[in-house]
């Protein structure tokens, strides 16, 4: 793949096949997230017209399977080695407890939008420690 040819793509990636941008990895990653809450939501109406239980009671938290498709994609471009580990074991702990701290706060909403409020909050910490952290620490081990 040429440079040309990388620059026209989305996101854009490096000859490693590593995200270039924080920009980059938030928008396909919310985009994803955005894609599985509207799945979910249009499942729960499926459902709840057809008399299969109330509507807002499936975990939001399902919306970020495609979040995390993508990060495990960007995880795989990375050589083996010590800054990716760290860095996505820091971004999972960090990104969960983050994440269980706003479906907490909003304990009282049905579980559809206190979990995708979750899920949102973990894609967006998540992609920050992620980005930031593989790069600082791959600069750092070489």
């Amino acid at each position: 793949m040429t440079t040309e040819e990388q620059q026209r793509t989305f996101p854009r990636r490096d000859a490693e096949g590593r995200v270039l941008t924080l920009g980059d990895l938030l928008g396909v990653s919310l985009a994803g997230l955005v894609i599985g809450v509207l799945a979910l939501v249009l499942f729960e109406w499926a459902f709840a017209t057809m008399g299969a239980g109330g509507f807002g009671r499936t975990n939001g938290w399902l919306a970020v399977i495609l979040p995390v498709w993508f990060f495990w994609d960007d995880f795989r471009a990375w050589d083996f080695g010590a800054a990716r580990v760290v860095a996505a074991l820091a971004g999972i702990a960090v990104g969960v407890f983050a994440g269980l701290l706003a479906a907490g706060l909003a304990a009282g909403l049905p579980p559809l939008v206190s979990g995708a409020l979750a899920a949102a909050v973990f894609t967006v910490v998540y992609a920050v420690i992620w980005f930031h952290g593989v790069h600082w620490l791959a600069r750092r081990t070489g």
